[in-house]
């Protein structure tokens, strides 16, 4: 709650509230709350101990962001199985966002985070990268959860930067695919030279902006 900072202003979305352990604090501090939860019967034990919270029950997976006013705050503890994915479909709603705040797998988290050049960056990190600035913000014990799990957890913060770098997913799925190749065995098509990048490095070792400029490249 300190690091989300919830105000009257604010309209927030929270991905699966679960039992409402996040819930309870934001809803009398936030302007609005509106909730996305899976599960039926949580979803209904959500709205009877909150009559004035809005759930909607679905997947945020497959949910249109989109239908909440631009400026929205986004907020949960992510269920860590579908945690990538889910960041990749929230990446696509990054203008209409003010900021999000999540609960993942430390290790998640740490590949969100990672500089280029480093064994932790991959996809997922230019992909974000690309059109937030993030930070880890803290870890959290495995006996804050109930059963423990077997893996560390940690809380980052996701803002939307002011110039989004475009990026073509396909490329930067085949760069990764592709890993411990050189750029010119793992991408043949593109003309690095041409976009000012030497093409025998790996994919790790470009930045978010190279990748950028390699995009706009292939778009041509």
């Amino acid at each position: 709650m300190e690091a989300i900072q919830p105000s009257a202003e604010d309209f927030i979305v929270e991905i699966g509230p679960g039992e409402g352990v996040l819930t309870a604090p934001l809803l009398p501090r936030a302007g609005k709350l509106e909730a996305i939860e899976l599960d039926r019967d949580l979803a209904a034990g959500l709205l009877e101990r909150f009559p004035n919270l809005t759930v909607h029950c679905g997947d945020a997976l497959e949910f249109d962001f989109a239908q909440f006013p631009a400026g929205m705050r986004i907020v949960g503890n992510l269920p860590y199985n579908v945690s990538t994915p889910l960041l990749f479909h929230l990446a696509r709603f990054a203008p209409q966002v003010r900021d999000m705040h999540f609960m993942l797998q430390l290790e998640v988290v740490e590949r969100m985070v990672a500089a280029h050049s480093t064994p932790a960056y991959g996809r997922l990190s230019v992909s974000l990268q690309a059109r937030f600035a993030m930070k880890k913000l803290f870890k959290v014990a495995k006996g804050a959860f109930r059963p423990p799990p077997k893996v560390e957890s940690a809380v980052v913060r996701m803002e939307p930067l002011d110039w989004q770098l475009p990026i073509d997913e396909d490329l930067l799925r085949r760069a990764f695919s592709a890993r411990r190749k050189t750029l010119r065995n793992a991408l043949p098509e593109i003309d690095f030279a041409a976009a000012g990048i030497d093409a025998g490095l790996r994919p790790e070792n470009l930045s978010p902006e190279d990748y950028a400029r390699l995009s706009m490249r292939s778009m041509l």
